[in-house]
Order: structure tokens, then sequence, then C-alpha cells
């Protein structure tokens, strides 16, 4: 009967009760019910700057995410039932640099913890204990064990996600637009590698007459030949010198 529906993981709204009497059901109560909303359930990890959520719910739509520096409030659809989240968190969280998208088969979080210096893991994440146990798990596809953290987490997941303070949808935390990436500073003239415009006519040579050029190049070629050879004749007169007297054969 109605016990059955009253279990920690649903919350049921009753909108009035409505008595009424007549001859054949005298006394009898009716009991109204709106709808019944079940609670999501959530997986988390940390690191030592950042949460991951996650909301292990498919399909969902007609989502509303609402973060603030200290609860995360979330209701929608998945299937043909509606479902809510409404924790606190032990510490307090920065909304303004957190992101989230909708999955196929979940939604994600990204959520960035307000004190960043601290390196202590949280010992867990809400202030209520009790709710916790019933609604949160680890995920152990993302955990870490403290002493092992090397870096933050794989956020590919989230691109193309929404923030969750106000931000500029779509960017990660620090993705405003990657400054200085438009040029790279100091090599805004790739486009054309300064100093190299001159290389079609060779700078200083454009008055030239190259017929000219080409018949004085030659002559200077013809110079260097003449010289060679002369200094090939010297060469051959000092060996002729050097070379010793040849006796008479008697």
């Amino acid at each position: 009967g109605l016990s059955s529906l009253l279990t920690p993981r649903s919350s049921l709204f009753i909108l009035f009760t409505l008595r009424f009497s007549n001859p054949t059901t005298p006394n009898t109560t009716r009991i109204i019910m709106a709808s019944v909303v079940n609670t999501a359930p959530i997986k988390w990890a940390q690191r030592s700057d950042s949460l991951y959520l996650t909301i292990a719910l498919p399909d969902v739509k007609d989502e509303t995410i609402n973060l603030s520096d200290t609860e995360l409030n979330f209701t929608g659809k998945s299937g043909d039932k509606d479902y809510k989240v409404n924790i606190a968190f032990l510490k307090s969280v920065d909304a303004e640099g957190s992101t989230y998208k909708v999955l196929p088969r979940s939604i994600q979080m990204h959520i960035m913890k307000k004190d960043k210096e601290e390196e202590e893991f949280w010992p867990r994440l809400l202030q209520d204990k009790a709710l916790e146990k019933n609604q949160v798990k680890i995920d152990w596809d993302r955990y870490v064990d403290e002493d092992e953290e090397e870096e933050g987490f794989d956020t590919s997941n989230l691109e193309g996600g929404m923030g969750m303070g106000g931000g500029m949808p779509g960017m990660p935390p620090g993705m405003g637009g990657m400054p200085g990436m438009g040029g790279m500073p100091g090599m805004e003239g790739m486009g054309g590698m300064p100093g190299m415009g001159g290389m079609g006519g060779m700078p200083g040579m454009e008055g030239m007459d190259m017929e000219a050029l080409m018949k004085q190049m030659g002559g200077m070629g013809a110079l260097g030949g003449d010289s060679k050879e002369g200094d090939d004749d010297d060469d051959d007169d000092d060996d002729d010198d050097d070379l010793p007297a040849l006796e008479e054969a008697n």
C-alpha cells in the first residue's frame, strides 16, 4: 500500500486529504497524490583542488542545476520519472570556476574547491553523514589515494559544457580564450617571414642590366683563366730548373 512508496530514495508529496460521507461509504478518506520525486544517485571523487561529481541518470531532460558555494540543487527527468538532488557540501566550493555537461548516460560536474591552498583531501562530500551514506558513492574509476595524487582530473568529457556560476558557457576554468595563441607572441610575421620579401629580385639589383652584368662576369672569368695559365707556365719553368742534368751516355 502507501507504506511501500515511502522509501529513503523518494519523497512523497501529498496535496490534500478529502473526507466525505455518503450512505454507502461512510467516513471514507481519499488521498490524492501529486507525484513521487526520486532522489538521484551521486558518485564522487576528489583531488586537492577540485571535486568530480556524477549524477548517474541516463537521458536527462528538463534539467535545472544550481550550484552555490555551499550547496548543489538539481531537478530533472530521466525516463518517465522525476529526480532531484539537494545537498550541502562539507566545505565551500567555487561555483564561478565550476562546469557541468549533460551526457547520454549521466550528468558530470567538475567543481572547484574554494580553498585551493588546502592540500588535504576532504574526509567526505556532505555535511550530512546519513544522507551521504544513502545517496553518495565513491567513483572508483576516478578515485586516487591522497598520497598518490599526481595530476588533476581528465575533464575531456566536459568540453563544450556549461559554467555553473555564471561563467562563460562551454569554457572550463582557464579556457576563456587562451591569451596569446592568436598569433603566438614574437611570431606575428610568420605569414610572410619578415626580411624574406626581397628574395624574388635580390634587393639592390633592380636597376642593373643583366646582359651587361653577365658579360662583365664572363670577362672576370677570362681574367681568372689567364692568370691561372700564367701561373702554370711559371710553375713549369720552375720545374725544369729543378731537374738534374742528364749524363751523356758513353
